[in-house]
This record gives structure tokens, sequence and C-alpha cells, in this order.
């Protein structure tokens, strides 16, 4: 079971597409938190939230030889489902991790050599470690649960149509 889960060619197309999401969660979040001044906490949601479509149909066209498929509606429904514990995995443990190594050791910042741009080191490593971790529990569920007919959307169909 363990080889059909991680086999090395979805592996490798999933994590471009993770790191095409993670890119962007990093980037819409960063934005938010300096230009607007929205908490870590908030950006860091907002980022991830503004990465779900985009890594929707990404994951779907390019990881998981899902792009035939004619499920789109069940797929985005279980996708979602998935999005909402990485969702939580994302924010609240790249949260306590901040929170953890500012605790332990400070603020640690460097600037963009040539550049007036500063990095907080602590908020960069704590949302790469809070997306690392989610990229390992969304790979499996997606691979084992998303774009696969597990029987789970019809009970959960009829279960709404009570």
């Amino acid at each position: 079971m363990t080889n059909k889960i991680f086999n090395q060619k979805d592996l490798i197309a999933y994590f471009i597409v993770a790191a095409i999401g993670a890119s962007l969660q990093i980037l819409v979040s960063s934005l938010l938190q300096e230009w607007f001044h929205v908490s870590y906490e908030n950006g860091v949601l907002i980022g991830y939230v503004s990465s779900f479509f985009i890594g929707f149909f990404l994951t779907k066209l390019l990881a998981f030889n899902a792009k035939n498929s004619t499920k789109t509606r069940r797929e985005m429904a279980k996708f979602a489902m998935v999005s909402v514990i990485s969702c939580l995995i994302t924010v609240y443990g790249a949260s306590a991790l901040y929170n953890f190594s500012i605790s332990q050791g400070g603020h640690y910042t460097f600037t963009i050599p040539n550049s007036v741009k500063t990095v907080n080191v602590n908020k960069l490593v704590s949302h790469t470690a809070g997306m690392g971790a989610s990229f390992v529990s969304n790979y499996i569920l997606h691979k084992t649960f998303t774009f696969r007919n597990t029987g789970f959307y019809e009970k959960l169909k009829a279960l709404l149509n009570l």
C-alpha cells in the first residue's frame, strides 16, 4: 500500500503543484501583513484560502491524473473537506510554531542584500513548516480520498437530501 501512495511520479507532480500554492500563500500573506497590517494568523489564513482554487485545478490536472475525470463537483467537495483540515494544520501549526519561536529566542530578521526589504525569519520559517506539515496530510488525503471513488460523496449527498 505504501508504494501505491508514495509513488515517485505523483509525489514529484504534487510537490510542484504544492510549491506553486505555497509561493502564492507566502506572497499573499506577506503583502497583507505589510501593506494592510493584517495579523500574522489572518494573513496565513487568507493566503491559504487564496491558493485553494488554483490548488484544486492544478492538483486535478497535473498531480493525480484526474484531468479526464467527469466528477469535478464531487472532487471539489472532497478537496474542500481535505482543505479545511489542511488549513487548520497550516494556520494553527504556523501560529503555534511562531509563538514558540518568539518565546524561545526572540525575533530574527534579515534584510535582503541590495534591498530595503526586511524578512521576519520567525514568520517565514513557521509558515513554511506549517505548509510542510499540511503538504504531507494533503498528499495522502488527496491521493486516497479526494481523487478516488470512495462512496463518501454519494453517502454525503444522500444524507443532505433527507
